[in-house]
C-alpha cells in the first residue's frame, strides 16, 4: 500500500523490451517506496535495471504493467505538455555529465528552469540557493572558469532552484576525483539533512551509497535486498554477491537515463 508520505512509489511495475527470444523484463513487479525527506541509493550489477526504475519514477518511460505515483500524480495516460511541466515545476535531475550551457555564467545556468518554466526569476531565492551550495563568489563565471566539482554544484543549484519535490541523480559523482566527490555527497546529504529534500540516487559506487540512509539493490529487474544507514563495506559485500559471474550473460540495458531525460 502507497503510503501518504511517499513522494515518489512503485506499486507492481514491470517494464519490458523486445520480442520473442529478445524479450527483456528491465523491471520485473518492482514496489518500493520513497519517502519525502529521503536519501535512497540504488544499485545492482550492469543490466539490473537501475536506469529503468529512474526512467520510470520519473515519468521518463511508460510502465507495462503497475502503477507510478510521481509527486502525487500517475504520470500515466499524461499528454507530452503535462509531463514537461511536471518535471519542470516538480523534479530536478542532476547526471554525470554537468550538462550546464557553456556560454551562459553559473547564476544564468541557475536561472535556466525558471525562465523555462515561465516563472519570475526570484533573484533572492537564487542568490540563496548559490550561496547555500558556496557558489556565491563563483555566480558570473563561465562553466570553463570553474572546477568539475564547482560545476557539479551549479547542476544541483540548478536542479533545486525550482523547489522540486524530489531530486534524481544519476552517477552525479561519476566524473569527479574521489575528495571532490565525498564534498558533493556531503552536500547532498546535508540538502536532505537540513531543507527534507528527497533524493533517488543511482551509483556503482559503494562509497556514494554509503552517503544515503537507505540503498536498494536490484537483480534482473527486481528488488533483491536493502540496506539501511550503510556503510561502504556492507554496500561492497552486497554488490560482490550480486555480480554476475565473469563468464556469465551479459545484462541488457534499455538505455542511458540521461539521453531520455534531454529528450
Amino acid at each position: 500500500m502507497v503510503q501518504d508520505s511517499a513522494v515518489v512509489a512503485l506499486t507492481g511495475v514491470r517494464r519490458v523490451y523486445g520480442s520473442g527470444e529478445s524479450r527483456v523484463a528491465a523491471l520485473d513487479g518492482v514496489t518500493l517506496e520513497f519517502p519525502a525527506g529521503s536519501f535512497t541509493a540504488v544499485m545492482g550489477p550492469s543490466g539490473s535495471g537501475k536506469s529503468t526504475l529512474l526512467q520510470c519514477a520519473a515519468g521518463l518511460d511508460q510502465v507495462d504493467e503497475g502503477l507510478v505515483r510521481l509527486a502525487g500524480v500517475d504520470p500515466r495516460g499524461m499528454s507530452e505538455t503535462a509531463l514537461t511541466r511536471l518535471r519542470r515545476e516538480r523534479i530536478g535531475f542532476v547526471f554525470q555529465s554537468f550538462n550546464l550551457l557553456p556560454t551562459l555564467t553559473a547564476r544564468q545556468n541557475v536561472e535556466l528552469p525558471l525562465q523555462l518554466a515561465k516563472k519570475p526569476a526570484r533573484p533572492a531565492e537564487v542568490d540563496r540557493v548559490l550561496a547555500e551550495l558556496g557558489l556565491a563568489e563563483r555566480a558570473a563565471h563561465l562553466p570553463s572558469e570553474l572546477s568539475g566539482g564547482q560545476q557539479q554544484r551549479v547542476a544541483i543549484a540548478r536542479a533545486l532552484v525550482t523547489r522540486p519535490q524530489v531530486l534524481f541523480a544519476d552517477e552525479p559523482t561519476g566524473a569527479l576525483d574521489s575528495r571532490t566527490s565525498r564534498e558533493v555527497l556531503a552536500l547532498l546529504r546535508r540538502i536532505v539533512a537540513e531543507h527534507g529534500q528527497t533524493i533517488i540516487m543511482v551509483t556503482h559506487d559503494p562509497v556514494a551509497a554509503s552517503y544515503a540512509g537507505r540503498v536498494v539493490f536490484l537483480a534482473d529487474g527486481r528488488v533483491v535486498d536493502e540496506l539501511a544507514d550503510p556503510t561502504v563495506e556492507a554496500v561492497a559485500a552486497r554488490m560482490a554477491a550480486l555480480e554476475p559471474a565473469e563468464d556469465g550473460p551479459a545484462g541488457a540495458g534499455p538505455g542511458d537515463f540521461a539521453e531520455a531525460a534531454a529528450c
